[in-house]
């Protein structure tokens, strides 16, 4: 057969009416299979919808955790007022979030929150920190305590701190004795 005949044979069989069936169902298997996909959209729809309110307007106090930023118990206050409000204070938050304080910066001398500063000591004890990152750390403690900006929390985490960076920079008992060949 040429193409042609090919091309107005499948017209032909296009332009056949063929029997239409709107479901595979039929009867009471129809209505059956309507009622049971109508309780679960009336059940879980609205749940998940819900939910899924609830995790979006929840992201911006998160992501201020994330990003230790210094105002994140007013985001989330903030986030709380949005799912009373309908959402409508959602946006505030989530640009609030993403802000650098720059206000609090130079007010307290650092854009983080003092979980931070906490965390990061408790990591110079443990020794997990190097020498750029101590002495970063260093100097954010003393420009903030230059400003008088250092709570009593700040405080401790400084002298935890100092301490470590001293307990490392002094030489252990072994290293000592090793330095005097041991001889008294």
């Amino acid at each position: 057969m040429k193409p042609a005949h090919l091309a107005r044979l499948a017209l032909l069989l296009l332009a056949v009416p063929m029997p239409a069936s709107a479901s595979f169902l039929s009867g009471e298997a129809l209505d059956t299979m309507a009622n049971v996909i109508s309780w679960i959209v009336l059940i879980f729809v609205p749940i998940g919808a819900i939910v899924l309110f609830w995790l979006v307007h929840v992201m911006p106090e998160k992501i201020a955790e994330k990003n230790h930023h210094p105002q994140s118990a007013a985001i989330k206050t903030l986030c709380l007022l949005s799912l009373f409000f309908g959402g409508l204070l959602w946006p505030i938050a989530w640009l609030w979030a993403y802000t650098k304080p720059v206000a609090y910066r130079m007010a307290y001398g650092t854009d983080k929150h003092e979980h931070y500063y906490v965390h990061m000591a408790e990591r110079a004890e443990r020794g997990e920190l190097d020498e750029e990152q101590l002495d970063h750390l260093r100097a954010e403690f003393f420009s903030m305590a230059e400003r008088g900006a250092l709570s009593d929390v700040l405080k401790a985490a400084r002298d935890r701190t100092s301490k470590s960076v001293a307990g490392r920079a002094a030489p252990g008992p072994a290293a000592s004795t090793s330095t005097t060949g041991g001889h008294a």
